[in-house]
């Protein structure tokens, strides 16, 4: 190559960077600030009721969260580790202008809600559920080998019981036995454990070879869902 080209795209490779970190910044502050239509809210208080507004609240920040995951991971799957968090997604997606408009806004394309019995293997999946458990603790300043807390998406279904919901624990040894809560049933899944273990949300599960499900177990092992780019 001519020096003197070379010299000149220099400048012009710099002015690019500079302008894309602009826009993933950009991006990012329009994620984070982002106000959910009070139609979502709505829907998310009939299927659980018992939540106040503040909860509600919660799983708007969480959602936020988890959409500035699927920034950070670009095209890459991200699971959904929380089923309220999933619901609010799906309910904004119904929304289906305003859906839209965000996505251009926050991802310069449209973010497809994929569930996880459509991924192409019992590895993406893992890939997927293992992928947010590290993104979620980088966002959160958590080592994700040896987590002190848990992330807010990893959290929050537990913390507002939700009885269907995903329940993380930091305790590895309680992973598969059952815990009580009032009249409520709840799998604890050891979160210490995604970023090296076999499984889905339900880490504790193996990987299903007669081709009935994701993945089997003593609890529902699938995540909510993922997202992905294309």
């Amino acid at each position: 190559m001519d020096f003197k080209l070379l010299i000149l795209l220099i400048p012009a490779f710099f002015v690019g960077y500079v302008y894309y970190r602009l826009r993933l910044q950009k991006q990012k502050k329009y994620i984070q600030s982002f106000r959910f239509n009070s139609l979502i809210a709505k829907k998310i208080k009939e299927k659980y009721p018992h939540l106040s507004d503040d909860d509600i609240a919660l799983v708007f920040n969480a959602l936020r969260d988890y959409f500035t995951l699927c920034h950070m991971a670009k095209r890459k799957m991200v699971a959904m580790p929380s089923q309220v968090v999933d619901l609010a997604w799906h309910e904004f997606i119904l929304v289906t202008r305003s859906y839209q408009e965000f996505c251009k806004k926050a991802f310069g394309q449209f973010l497809h809600h994929s569930p996880s019995e459509t991924m192409p293997s019992p590895v993406s999946a893992q890939e997927s559920i293992k992928r947010a458990w590290r993104l979620a603790c980088a966002q959160q300043a958590i080592n994700p080998s040896r987590p002190v807390r848990l992330p807010l998406l990893f959290a929050i279904d537990s913390r507002l019981n939700i009885e269907d919901g995903f329940h993380y624990s930091l305790d590895c040894k309680r992973n598969t036995s059952t815990q009580l809560d009032g009249n409520k049933s709840y799998i604890d899944y050891c979160a210490a454990h995604i970023a090296c273990a076999s499984g889905c949300a339900g880490i504790s599960g193996d990987v299903s070879s007669d081709g009935s499900g994701l993945f089997s177990g003593s609890a529902d092992s699938s995540c909510g869902g993922g997202c992905g780019g294309d």
